[in-house]
């Protein structure tokens, strides 16, 4: 990796690792919040969702921005939004400020993933896209094992609001390095605008679905554990906040290692002669079955064979997420990336939105975690066909009409 590529994706590590602290921040606060304001789990998951309906929402415009614009300012401005947000939320009484606090925290936090897929697929050849997009995966594991693990200690012992306040404030320090060391070639030319494809051509590809409905059931596996993780060690499995917050940290440790390894792996194996088809494909595919296990962890009466299920499970997402993006943004190529990933978190967080609230009722109704593990475990197997089935092969699709 070229030195200048190496401070861009340091750079972009950096925030992904604080975009998912602040992001997990409120599910690392759910228990107390909730006891504190008397929230029960519907109400809690509707509060839990709120991040994901801006989110969504916003994917479309941020990837316009990402093609369009500087990601330098882009991406600067999402993160003074959202550091806001979060800071906002330390000063909130009751559920609709901290609601208004999660939407505009998505709206911020929306940029992101455009402006990290539109940095690669310009600055990374095809047969080293997994390194940099494993190393993005790494720090959206690692942000919320170090939010979890700093956030049982601060709760413990100065409570939530003392956690966003820290968490807010503290972002805004990535932004002296960003301006300092972030290339200034980053905002597009004139000749690559005009041909970069509009999202409808985008949308009318049948890759393009493969990949959007693929996210989104990795997307509803992901950010249900993102969200209720916290309440199920603290409430199940009956966890003081700083042993949550150790035991909490486990899993995305060892989804971070895996997804690091795998994005490496990949690149190897394409270096030796595999095709990014069969290379790409394989991590995906094999680390959505492999999730599957999770759906044992809320039923063993062991903690530790629980976690030792949990970590299994974080590691198959390492091992899917080392390689997913590397897939959209080799299909797309750099003058549409920033848009087809605008459509695909779009759709993906769609299942966002749901997998909160449907846990609040699933838990709620049942009294048990056991069939909230259920549903993501279904919907694996349903993302593990469609980047095998609907995605075709993985090559640079020819935009010019």
């Amino acid at each position: 990796m070229r030195p200048r590529n190496g401070i861009l994706i340091g750079l972009l590590v950096a925030v992904a690792v604080i975009n998912y602290i602040d992001r997990g921040s409120l599910s690392v606060a759910a228990p107390l919040i909730s006891s504190e304001m008397h929230l029960d789990p519907v109400r809690m998951g509707v509060l839990l969702s709120a991040f994901f309906w801006s989110y969504a929402a916003m994917q479309f415009v941020a990837g316009w921005l990402a093609d369009r614009f500087s990601v330098i300012w882009v991406l600067a401005i999402g993160l003074v939004i959202w550091s806001a947000a979060t800071l906002s939320t330390a000063f909130s009484w009751g559920i609709a400020s901290l609601l208004l606090c999660r939407v505009v925290l998505g709206a911020g936090e929306s940029v992101a993933f455009p402006c990290y897929s539109k940095v690669i697929a310009a600055d990374f050849p095809i047969d080293r896209r997994g390194v940099p997009n494993s190393l993005i995966e790494a720090a959206t594991k690692l942000g919320p094992a170090v939010g979890t693990l700093l956030g049982g200690i601060l709760l413990a012992h100065y409570g939530w609001r003392v956690l966003f306040v820290v968490l807010g404030a503290g972002s805004l320090v990535w932004l002296g390095p960003w301006f300092a060391w972030a290339p200034r070639t980053t905002a597009p030319k004139a000749e690559e605008r005009r041909q970069s494809p509009g999202m409808l051509e985008i949308a009318a590809r049948r890759d393009a679905w493969g990949t959007f409905l693929g996210n989104a059931c990795y997307t509803y596996s992901y950010y249900f554990l993102l969200t209720w993780l916290p309440s199920y060690l603290v409430q199940a499995r009956h966890l003081s906040f700083e042993t949550m917050g150790v035991l909490g940290s486990i899993p995305y440790l060892a989804a971070a290692a895996a997804a690091l390894a795998c994005g490496w792996l990949s690149d190897e194996w394409i270096r030796r002669g595999g095709t990014p088809t069969r290379v790409r494909k394989t991590f995906v595919a094999a680390g959505f079955l492999l999730s599957t296990v999770m759906v044992g962890a809320p039923l063993v009466a062991d903690l530790r064979a629980s976690m030792a299920l949990l970590c299994v499970g974080y590691v198959a997402f390492g091992i899917l997420a080392s390689n997913h993006w590397a897939i959209t943004q080799t299909l797309a190529g750099a003058g549409a990336a920033g848009k087809w990933t605008g459509i695909q978190n779009t759709i993906g967080n769609l299942s966002g939105i749901v997998a909160p609230i449907a846990t609040g009722f699933i838990v709620k109704a049942t009294g048990s975690y056991a069939w909230a593990f259920a549903s993501p475990a279904i919907l694996a197997v349903a993302g593990a066909c469609c980047y095998v089935f609907v995605v075709g092969e993985v090559a640079p699709v020819n935009w010019r009409r």
